[in-house]
């Protein structure tokens, strides 16, 4: 068990004393708390966490409380998913536009303090979900009803719901934002976050919050309609559970992103010749891929291809990647294992599949003189194509420890001239006519992958090094004759 720091502990205390206070009116003696709806709703809100804790068909179980501002403690990560609080946000703010404060308060304590928690310590994280949507439930009925004119706090009444989604708005608004106060808070006495670093991604939850207000005004107005309480329970369990599974999705595509992050960020630091590198290739594979007609799954596919086309450098030994003079056949062997290096790392990633291919063949060739497998034609997968397009292009117009980039217009002219023996000419034609629309401009996608030499500009040449020609580092150059420490076939740097 991780020791909560006594900064944490203070603070939650703190916290869990004020949820108290709020709470407290609706349990005196002659409080008129309507009993009835506060079970009603918190019954509802519970079982929204235990629904979406079942296995549902294309996601995983509800992971509990993990997230890094779900819990004391510490340990989470920053792209941790979402507490309850924010997928069924529906439900509470349904009760703090209906109920008093104090009442309201009360509605997402029983399903806070039996949710699922799968990290220690779990009293303490159970303890702190519940006060922090607690009290953000108790701010938004007292800005609900303060906007609404019920300066005491009263139930919604039947009316114009368009003139109640101003006060709705000023609810949901307190509601973001006492919560993203209270995880600041967390951030900074059980991390020991920077002030600056905590508050960096939390004004993120802002819209989401605000856009469970309507639904929470909806279920409202339906509870004093006609169709009664059980009426608006019904339309908020699929509208909470709906707004979890958007959660889901969010949460899941931010797990993908930092896990493309820390790939690319490992190749980086292998191998610093090509930083920036891999951003401009994924660019490069969206550009033709969008002038191919590809759109939804396959163009991310596409872009995460790209972005990891070269993430098996990982498994080069770093001397090879960062000599300065000619590879060797046998070095040179080594580092073309790079695809198949890659392929592997990448095997039981879920969302990676699709990549997978052209990862493993983006060095393959037309003609079938490429690497790994001498693949040729169609043969060659779509993806590996177009990242082998997109690759080259980039390797040619970057610059480089052994050479200068080489302009747009020579970089096209060149692929241009190899189309049909190493590269697809649909897909040649494809960036051709992204670049015409879009243009280029690599120094905005990164910073240049040149390491500076003694004096601040580029090293020596390898040109002197490798006997009069430029040394590639895994296929020679279009346009250069095979030199020392080169394959024999002819082809684009990479």
């Amino acid at each position: 068990m991780r020791v909560v720091p006594r900064g944490a502990r203070a603070y939650l205390f703190c916290v869990t004393l004020a949820a108290a206070v709020s709470a407290a009116p609706a349990l005196l003696p002659g409080a008129r708390t309507p009993w009835a709806a506060v079970a009603l709703l918190a019954a509802l809100y519970a079982l929204c966490g235990g629904l979406a804790r079942l296995p549902f068909p294309g996601f995983p179980p509800f992971p509990g409380v993990t997230g890094r501002a779900a819990a004391p403690g510490g340990g989470g990560v920053r792209t941790g998913r979402p507490s309850a609080g924010g997928s069924f946000a529906p439900v509470l703010l349904a009760g703090a536009f209906l109920l008093p404060p104090a009442a309201a308060a009360l509605v997402p304590v029983p399903g806070a303090l039996a949710g699922r928690v799968e990290r220690r310590p779990v009293g303490l994280r159970r303890l702190w979900n519940a006060v922090r949507l607690s009290l953000a439930t108790c701010a938004a009925a007292h800005v609900h009803a303060r906007a609404a004119g019920d300066p005491a706090g009263g139930p919604l009444g039947a009316g114009d719901v368009p003139g109640a989604l101003l006060p709705a708005a000023a609810g949901a608004g307190a509601y973001c934002l006492v919560l993203a106060l209270l995880d600041w808070g967390i951030l900074v006495t059980a991390e020991g976050l920077p002030a600056r670093d905590a508050s960096r991604d939390l004004p993120r939850t802002l819209p989401p919050h605000l856009l469970h207000g309507p639904a929470g005004l909806l279920a409202a107005a339906l509870w004093h309609s006609p169709y009664g309480p059980v009426t608006a329970a019904a339309a908020l369990l699929p509208m909470s559970l709906s707004g979890w599974v958007l959660a889901r999705y969010h949460h899941e595509h931010t797990a993908h992103q930092a896990t493309i992050r820390a790939l690319v960020q490992a190749v980086g630091i292998k191998d610093h010749y090509t930083r920036g590198h891999s951003e401009r290739v994924g660019r490069a594979s969206v550009l033709i891929a969008r002038e191919l007609g590809l759109a939804g799954d396959r163009l991310e596919a596409l872009r995460f291809a790209g972005v990891l086309h070269d993430v098996g450098k990982i498994g080069v030994p770093t001397r090879l990647l960062r000599k300065d003079g000619p590879l060797t056949p046998e070095e040179r062997r080594l580092i073309q294992l790079h695809p198949e290096y890659g392929d592997e790392m990448v095997r039981g990633i879920a969302f990676l599949e699709e990549a997978r291919a052209a990862i493993l063949h983006h060095h393959e060739r037309l003609d079938g003189r490429g690497y790994p497998y001498g693949l040729s034609g169609d043969g060659i997968p779509e993806s590996a194509r177009v990242v082998a397009v997109a690759d080259a292009f980039d390797a040619m117009t970057s610059t480089r420890s052994y050479r200068r980039a080489r302009p747009v217009v020579e970089a096209v002219a060149e692929l241009r001239r190899c189309a049909g023996s190493q590269f697809d000419p649909r897909m040649v034609r494809a960036l051709c006519r992204a670049l015409e629309r879009h243009g280029w401009h690599p120094a905005a996608a990164a910073h240049t992958e040149a390491r500076p030499g003694r004096r601040g500009g580029l090293p020596p040449s390898r040109t002197a090094a490798s006997g009069g020609r430029t040394e590639a580092r895994e296929t020679p150059g279009a346009g250069e004759r095979p030199g020392p420490g080169r394959g024999p076939h002819g082809g684009v740097a990479r």
